[in-house]
């Protein structure tokens, strides 16, 4: 299980949010780079870095990924606001090494399946749902498509990973929803990257403990801000 560390940015800022609410924002940090330092410096082996300006369509946060990707040795992966073509290739030409796309799978499928077909394993898919319904455009919009028809559907688009979020348990520190992952990795030989909701170590080895081999990697964004859980003790025990 490969633990990936978050940064939301927002203004340039690293912030976590309550359910994707823009409205219940705590700012943690206004050094993303040195963040990110250490992050890698604790052993984690690739990042995870969300502008969250761009999911909600209110500005962009190329810059700060551009110097996050410039001063670590480890992948980035990058979402947030992708809605064409031209929003990857600015998110390559950055340093990132996988750029997340979501509200794209279900607003422009065909356009997705072009652009798999172009990126291939670069691109991930990102599945965002509250419960089995799946949102779009930063959270804010529900799509009215089931999350269980999304996943079947993308397993035959050429994607090689799907981050799956759980929106009720994301920056809850309520714990992985465990049910919902083994559900979802059933319906697809998809790699599966879990998110929402890790507080402590014990999160994680309930995870560990409970999922199938193809939910191989937990994002953890909050606890490690808050100190709750310790990213270096995590690695060293699952990674």
């Amino acid at each position: 299980m490969t633990i990936v560390p978050a940064i939301d940015l927002r203004a340039g800022k690293c912030v976590r949010l309550l359910h994707g609410d823009p409205l219940q924002e705590t700012r943690y940090d206004d050094d993303p780079v040195a963040r990110a330092r250490s992050f890698v410096a604790a052993g984690a082996k690739r990042l995870h870095v969300v502008d969250l300006d761009g999911a909600f369509r209110t500005g962009e946060n190329l810059a700060a990924l551009r110097a996050i990707c410039a001063a670590v040795d480890v992948p980035v992966e990058t979402g947030g606001g992708i809605r064409k073509h031209d929003d990857i290739e600015a998110r390559l030409s950055a340093g990132a090494a996988f750029v997340i796309i979501g509200t794209l799978l279900v607003e422009a499928p065909e356009l997705t399946r072009v652009l798999v077909g172009e990126y291939g394993k670069r691109l991930i898919a990102g599945v965002d749902a509250r419960d089995r319904d799946v949102a779009v455009f930063g959270w804010q919009t529900a799509s009215r498509l089931d999350r269980d028809e999304l996943v079947a559907e993308i397993t035959q688009w050429g994607f090689e990973r799907v981050v799956y979020t759980e929106i009720g348990r994301d920056g809850t520190g309520t714990g992985y929803d465990v049910d919902a992952l083994i559900h979802v990795a059933a319906l697809t030989p998809l790699r599966i990257t879990a998110s929402g909701g890790a507080r402590t170590i014990d999160d994680l080895r309930e995870l560990a403990a409970s999922v199938p081999p193809n939910v191989d990697q937990a994002i953890v964004g909050r606890a490690l801000y808050e100190g709750t859980l310790d990213l270096a003790e995590a690695i060293a025990e699952f990674d």
